[in-house]
């Protein structure tokens, strides 16, 4: 049976009632429906950054918690914002990422592949939507910050940098 079937059956009211219980039991809900009645990309932008931040934080006593960063960004996604609101919170999470290392030292691969994954997505996502000039300096802040890092990580964003930014080889 489809969903669409399935909810059919029930009256308006009775779907109103599973809406409001959806509300109160899950977070992931009330967040989509609290963006819905009013919907402010700024304030879910700072919620994700925010997450963000506490899991790639370069306070001593915090552990790094990769997966929750990226499920943020996939969360604040969800919530169908401004594109270029989207393209700032993966690059923020890159920024943490690079911040991370640069205080700390080497870490290991796959932190580095993880950051260098959402480095290549943002640049991705930003040439898709047009947003290049927007992010141009951004990005190139980003990989000028990585120059030095071990596991080829500063390598990787170079190349990528200059993949979505064609005309800055000629710069």
């Amino acid at each position: 049976m489809s969903i669409k079937k399935y909810l059919k059956q029930f009256s308006k009211e009775q779907l109103m009632e599973q809406i409001i219980e959806l509300h109160k039991k899950y977070k992931d809900v009330k967040t989509y429906y609290e963006f819905s009645i009013n919907p402010n990309s700024d304030k879910a932008k700072e919620e994700a950054k925010k997450i963000i931040s506490k899991c790639i934080s370069t306070n001593i006593n915090c552990d790094l918690k990769l997966r929750e960063a990226r499920k943020a960004i996939t969360g604040f996604k969800k919530l169908s914002p401004l594109e270029n609101d989207i393209a700032d919170v993966m690059l923020f999470y890159v920024e943490c990422g690079v911040n991370y290392t640069n205080d700390f030292g080497d870490i290991d691969e796959p932190f580095y592949n993880s950051v260098a994954g959402m480095f290549h997505d943002a640049g991705e996502y930003i040439k898709a939507n047009g947003m290049k000039e927007q992010f141009k300096q951004r990005c190139k802040k980003i990989m000028d910050d990585t120059d030095g890092i071990g596991w080829g990580f500063h390598d990787e964003l170079s190349d990528y940098y200059y993949e979505f930014f064609e005309d800055a080889k000629f710069e």
